[in-house]
């Protein structure tokens, strides 16, 4: 789904040049389920914008389902954004003036679905996440959790490929926050490509597979935490260990 090889960005002001990615490697299954860490300043959100299409890199390769994206002018740009990704963000970014419906409506009038079609897709989005009742209701009648739901039901709408996710639960209580989990890994199940970033540990370990970024650069947890076992296998049977 996701493969990014040797990747460098670089920001450069006139007396600045500062290294956000460098020979960035990151290969996401289709299916797959990961979250990312690191420390503030670490290269979570370039990758993130990166990884969406909203920003380009400066050297390296990233396909993206199979589609090269480097070269690819704003409009081929646009055109997979909107059909591949879907966004959820820590803020919600939903429109207080607009009505549940009319939120998630938002992103596929500019697909150029017609009035049927949305519609389908609206209600269809909105019971996945236990949210069809209300679909009339505005943003400020809804608690933390369920706003959040409704981003990510307009993110589902536009059936993406594939979901990156922005401290999805950043704010929200524990709670709300383990059920909005529930409710990702549910939409994994069904075969969405999800990338979380998050700070917090326990939720890191919520995906099938957690990377750390660290100046810039992965570290795969899961690939050390397989080697160490396998070492400590080896300790306790090493009669049993063969070569091929």
């Amino acid at each position: 789904m996701l493969q990014m090889q040797k990747i460098n960005k670089i920001y450069r002001t006139e007396l600045v040049e500062t290294h956000a990615l460098r020979e960035f490697n990151l290969t996401v299954k289709e299916g797959e389920f990961v979250t990312v860490t690191g420390p503030s300043g670490s290269g979570k959100t370039t990758f993130l914008n990166i990884a969406g299409l909203l920003e380009e890199i400066s050297q390296g390769k990233y396909l993206l389902d199979g589609v090269d994206v480097v070269g690819l002018k704003d409009k081929e740009l646009s055109r997979l954004r909107n059909e591949k990704i879907g966004f959820i963000f820590q803020s919600f970014n939903l429109i207080p003036d607009l009505n549940l419906f009319e939120n998630v409506d938002v992103p596929l009038r500019y697909r150029g679905f017609n009035a049927k079609q949305r519609k389908r897709r609206i209600e269809e989005a909105l019971e996945k996440v236990g949210l069809a009742a209300r679909m009339k209701h505005l943003p400020a009648q809804l608690s933390g959790g369920q706003q959040q739901r409704v981003a990510i039901a307009r993110a589902l709408a536009g059936e993406p490929k594939f979901l990156l996710a922005d401290e999805p639960t950043g704010n929200l209580d524990s709670l709300m926050a383990r059920q909005v989990m529930e409710l990702l890994k549910d939409i994994n199940k069904q075969g969405t490509t999800i990338v979380m970033v998050t700070h917090d540990p326990a939720l890191a370990r919520c995906g099938q597979r957690n990377i750390q970024i660290v100046d810039g650069q992965v570290c795969d947890f899961s690939l050390y935490q397989n080697k160490e076992q396998n070492q400590n296998q080896f300790q306790q049977h090493p009669n049993e260990a063969t070569t091929a």
